[in-house]
């Protein structure tokens, strides 16, 4: 019951997400895994629109921290309208407002990263603090958290 609930809750995410962000396009979390270890592909940067605790207990390989309530783009003055960014956060919705700034600036190979680190580590796949694996995720609040399966969900 719970994985009914959970994907049907993710579904209702994705649609809520692609409406109010009609321009910024989505990746799957198995295509960015697939992009990522593609050394023959230019790799994206990774932008984790988290907050700064959020961020510390894990998040993506090399990804970095971008303020999702005042993204400072200023990190990315030095980039190529056409390096491709993807962007995260717990579900998805942060992620997606960052990425349409990132659009408005001037990019144009954008990514929202589907069901967001919640999603990434629900699949199996791995988070880092430190370059070490680690296994919780920031669980955001207690309500969505519990989007993210029991044995990722850290603390508050």
């Amino acid at each position: 019951m719970v994985l009914c609930w959970r994907s049907l809750t993710f579904n209702l995410l994705k649609l809520l997400i692609t409406r109010q962000f009609p321009n910024v396009e989505s990746i799957t979390p198995e295509a960015l895994a697939q992009w990522l270890q593609d050394p023959s592909k230019i790799q994206p940067i990774l932008l984790d629109a988290r907050s700064e605790a959020e961020y510390e207990l894990s998040h993506l390989w090399h990804a970095r921290r971008i303020d999702p309530e005042s993204p400072d783009l200023s990190y990315l003055a030095n980039v190529s309208f056409e390096t491709p960014i993807v962007v995260y956060c717990s579900v998805g919705y942060r992620s997606a407002a960052v990425a349409s700034r990132l659009l408005q600036a001037g990019f144009y190979r954008v990514y929202n990263l589907e069901g967001s680190i919640f999603q990434w580590v629900n699949e199996g796949r791995k988070v880092y603090k430190d370059e070490k694996i680690k296994s919780l995720v920031h669980p955001y609040n207690w309500l969505w958290g519990k989007l993210l399966k029991l044995q990722y969900r850290g603390k508050i």
